[in-house]
């Protein structure tokens, strides 16, 4: 049995028919299913009778998530965690409060662990919808700094050769597309895809700061964003890995790819 836990969500809606198709018994938590990461009786209930977990949680309070099942999942033979890029270098000091933790937890238990760092999702660009439908620009927060933009589809895929198998055992991933891209240039590729005229509208610091605080974002948030920001303007994310190939004997997916194959969502949406 794998418990796959943010089942419902963007690696976890991708990941449980992949499992299934693979005949294993898996499953699915989230809070529609009556699970709570804050509930203990609820978590008991989940890994209940489990062999192997899939471990996400949510942003902010992933530490406290993570530690929360590992406690009660200790029979279990083995962990997939996702985790995120740069986790433990300097200057990510707060996503890695939020994944450190549970990494450091796996790898001093007696489990067998995976950990899987990916970089910024292709499916973020959902977000530009908006702007999109009403024929406006897209905003870049990021300059010309790049991204290793990879398709959730191929996390899922990692994720599940490594729960499915123990060729990846003890091993952590840093999972990328095949390419550097910018805000714009995935523009440009949607541009495309679409067949409209899109643009970008770079967005400078201060514009963001006072455009989140007026959404009513909390200015350690904002801080956060920000911060984010800066490390991709600067280059800081321009990584590209071959973990995904590695794993799954293929190249990762294009951008391009993502665009092409979720083109029905765009075009009912844009």
């Amino acid at each position: 049995m794998i418990l796959v836990t943010g089942a419902t969500g963007t690696i976890g809606s991708h990941l449980v028919p992949l499992l299934a198709e693979s005949g294993a018994d898996v499953r699915a938590m989230s809070r529609r299913q009556g699970f709570d990461f804050e509930d203990a009786e609820s978590l008991k209930r989940a890994v209940d009778g489990v062999d192997t977990v899939f471990l996400l949680s949510a942003p902010g309070k992933t530490a406290e998530h993570d530690l929360a099942l590992l406690e009660v999942a200790q029979h279990v033979r083995k962990v997939v965690k996702i985790s995120a890029i740069h986790t433990g270098e300097p200057g990510f000091e707060l996503t890695s409060s939020w994944h450190l933790p549970g990494e450091q937890a796996l790898r001093s238990s007696d489990l067998m662990w995976t950990i899987l760092r990916p970089t910024t999702f292709a499916s973020n660009a959902l977000a530009w919808l908006p702007q999109i439908q009403a024929g406006e620009p897209v905003p870049s927060y990021y300059g010309d700094g790049t991204n290793g933009v990879v398709d959730p589809r191929d996390i899922a895929a990692v994720a599940a050769k490594a729960l499915l198998t123990d060729d990846h055992d003890n091993q952590t991933y840093t999972l990328t597309g095949p390419e550097l891209l910018s805000t714009a240039q995935q523009v440009d590729i949607l541009s495309e895809v679409l067949g409209k005229p899109l643009t970008t509208m770079d967005i400078s610091p201060e514009q963001a700061r006072t455009s989140m605080l007026a959404q009513g974002m909390s200015p350690d948030s904002v801080d956060f964003m920000l911060k984010g920001f800066e490390i991709v303007r600067n280059g800081g994310n321009a990584v590209v890995t071959d973990h995904v190939e590695h794993v799954l004997g293929r190249p990762p997916a294009t951008f391009r790819n993502w665009a092409q194959d979720t083109l029905n969502t765009l075009t009912a949406k844009s």
